[in-house]
């Protein structure tokens, strides 16, 4: 057509459909099977969770008032809520739930030591130690209680782990120790003896209470009067190191003795 402007014709797209990705996008749902087993399985570990916690608990208290030997499976079921054979089936024997209950309180204890480090402030560290083992004493008495029924009965379940593991720890704490006395950061104290001087006196609060309170003339100890515990406690201990008290008015500030 003469006169008329031709309007060049654009290549044809080929049209190539897309390769499907053999991955998931965000936005696709997973298959259902795959997210009820997630779901299954994650639920299966919570009550697995939940029981073993009960189970633990229920042992503590049950191990602490009759002993290992005194003890039976169905006292802790009882006390836990659970079947027998549940107690069978998470921890086999009464003693491997003994051992694991064991292990258990070692664990509270132990763990707040990594605290006490060549690098911190020697004062600091031990009051952060000593707050430690007297909240497991105000918290979990029946923990200690257990421990200490264990060592009165010449620690048989434990007694490799006294030699060894926790020899070694001391030994390694104690080396801190030497280590702030040689700087002049503290007064010179036998290391090992220190830690004695420690664990007896934050655990006497847990193991002997009945007679704390006896003498006291309290029906209950209170958080109130652990509070006053532990202030005199870090005390004591940080004047025999020739310490004073950080600058912490949590330690001193419990309250009146005695009220809740």
């Amino acid at each position: 057509m003469a006169g008329s402007r031709l309007t060049p014709s654009r290549p044809c797209r080929k049209m190539v459909a897309p390769i499907p990705s053999p991955f998931p996008s965000r936005s696709d749902p997973l298959p259902m099977d795959v997210t009820e087993k997630a779901q299954t399985a994650a639920r299966g570990r919570r009550i697995r969770r939940e029981n073993v916690e009960r189970i633990l608990k229920a042992a503590e208290l049950v191990f602490a008032e009759a002993g290992c030997a005194g003890a039976t499976m169905a006292d802790i079921a009882d006390k836990a809520g659970l079947p027998k054979a549940n107690l069978h089936y998470y921890f086999g024997t009464k003693e491997d739930l003994y051992r694991a209950v064991l292990d258990n309180i070692l664990r509270l204890w132990l763990d707040p030591l990594a605290g006490l480090d060549a690098s911190a402030d020697p004062a600091t560290a031990l009051t952060a130690y000593i707050r430690a083992k007297m909240d497991a004493s105000r918290l979990r008495p029946n923990a200690s209680k257990v421990f200490a029924n264990e060592i009165l009965h010449g620690a048989s379940q434990i007694g490799e782990f006294l030699a060894e593991d926790l020899r070694r720890l001391v030994d390694r704490k104690a080396a801190v120790i030497e280590q702030w006395i040689s700087e002049g950061r503290m007064a010179p104290v036998d290391p090992r003896q220190f830690f004695f001087m420690i664990w007896s006196m934050t655990q006497h609060y847990a193991d002997f209470e009945v007679q704390v309170r006896t003498v006291l003339g309290r029906k209950k100890l209170t958080r109130d009067d652990f509070a006053h515990f532990t202030a005199e406690v870090v005390r004591m201990v940080l004047r025999a190191g020739g310490l004073a008290p950080p600058d912490d008015p949590v330690s001193c500030t419990g309250g009146v003795p005695g009220e809740s």
